[in-house]
């Protein structure tokens, strides 16, 4: 089953054409913490500018990408973020995927999701209506 799915889905990791290019063209160059792996293209002439792309472990949500390796993705440094990483600060939380869309998005006070009630506010909204 999962080699089917490699065939048919592009949004659950990468299709066999992806891996088949990145196994004969890419240089894998690190992975993430998450397990994504990066990759960047091994023949790099005629100063055209490097090609440089991820394989997401799971789904593909571009919001998994840790903020160093998306700027290494979008040329902003030449070596690979894991080179020169600071050490993790006491304060720094560990990431959380994006939850929009599922059942633990945040979900405010007067949402269909949670009712469609809210408390009422001073001066709060009056809907206007055509007879008055």
């Amino acid at each position: 089953m999962n080699f089917l799915t490699k065939i048919f889905t592009w949004w659950n990791g990468a299709t066999i054409g992806t891996l088949l290019y990145s196994w004969r063209k890419g240089e894998h160059v690190g992975t993430d913490a998450q397990g994504n792996k990066y990759y960047r293209s091994k023949d790099r002439g005629d100063g055209a500018r490097e090609r440089r792309w991820v394989i997401y472990a799971g789904s593909n949500d571009a919001s998994r990408v840790p903020a160093e390796w998306h700027g290494w993705l979008h040329g902003a440094g030449e070596d690979v973020p894991e080179s020169h990483l600071p050490p993790p600060r006491i304060w720094e939380v560990d990431y959380t995927p994006n939850a929009t869309g599922t059942a633990q998005a945040y979900r405010p006070q007067g949402a269909l999701e949670r009712g469609g009630k809210r408390a009422r506010a001073v001066g709060d909204y009056e809907a206007w209506s055509p007879e008055g």
